[in-house]
């Protein structure tokens, strides 16, 4: 079966490796970004590797615009829904700016709610529809200087548990994915701001912060979570809701 899939934040990184992934075994995917030329470049990087693709701007924050981008899909349903959409800041929290924290909390939190909301009916219509949300190992631990970060994805988790709940009587299904570190744009970013408020180098944010809690000392890639999306689509799957998906190199089993 092919379906139609929206990727929040598709436009790089995490996001546009898994619509790769299910661009290249058949779904259509429509890459939704704040970024509207961003979503266009990479929708057409995806068409021209073979696939189906279209862009959407949506500011996952603003429930207007976000039934504004359904609407306008018309006749496309989205049978796949992936949150995935997400930004970092690493700063103490007695000097975290407020409007930053609350950002956080709004695209990665409030975003994915705002989402589910607007496209759940539709899935209950047609009864079929996955939801994946894109957590983090910081889903499940914490990290110093991560505070907005650290709750906005655990409460990813109270979410997915609670709709799994609400939608035990269809075939919707909502889990949520928790990697540790991925070498994205996301992550270089962040390590300076490490090395900085852990007065370390660059290096030793990696190994030390990054790597040392996980006994297979790599980084998780993209394309692990891509194919970890893929069976969550798959008919394999279907009883699998409201779980927690961790990829993270053992570091949780301490």
């Amino acid at each position: 079966m092919s379906y139609h899939v929206l990727i929040t934040g598709a436009a790089s990184g995490i996001g546009l490796g898994i619509a790769e992934k299910l661009c290249d075994v058949g779904h259509t995917i429509i890459v939704a970004d704040i970024n509207q030329q961003a979503a266009q470049q990479a929708a057409d990087s995806l068409i021209a590797r073979g696939g189906k693709a279209k862009a959407v701007a949506v500011d996952v924050c603003d429930a207007e615009k976000i039934h504004a981008m359904r609407d306008a899909l018309g006749d496309t349903p989205v049978d796949i829904l992936i949150n995935n959409a997400g930004i970092q800041h690493v700063e103490k929290i007695d000097t975290f700016p407020p409007q930053k924290w609350q950002q956080l909390i709004n695209i990665m939190l409030v975003g994915p709610a705002l989402l589910t909301q607007a496209f759940l009916p539709g899935m209950r219509a047609r009864n079929f529809g996955r939801i994946i949300n894109v957590g983090s190992i910081h889903s499940v631990v914490a990290s110093p200087y991560k505070s907005a970060y650290v709750a906005a994805k655990h409460g990813l988790l109270g979410f997915a548990k609670t709709v799994a709940l609400e939608t035990g009587d269809c075939d919707v299904t909502i889990n949520t994915l928790c990697p540790a570190y991925v070498k994205t744009p996301l992550v270089e970013q962040q390590i300076a701001a490490q090395a900085k408020e852990n007065n370390l180098t660059e290096e030793e944010v990696v190994n030390k912060i990054m790597l040392e809690p996980m006994p297979k000392k790599q980084f998780i890639s993209v394309e692990e979570l891509a194919d970890t999306a893929a069976f969550l689509i798959s008919p394999a799957a279907r009883n699998i809701t409201g779980q927690t998906i961790i990829l993270d190199g053992g570091w949780t089993a301490r």
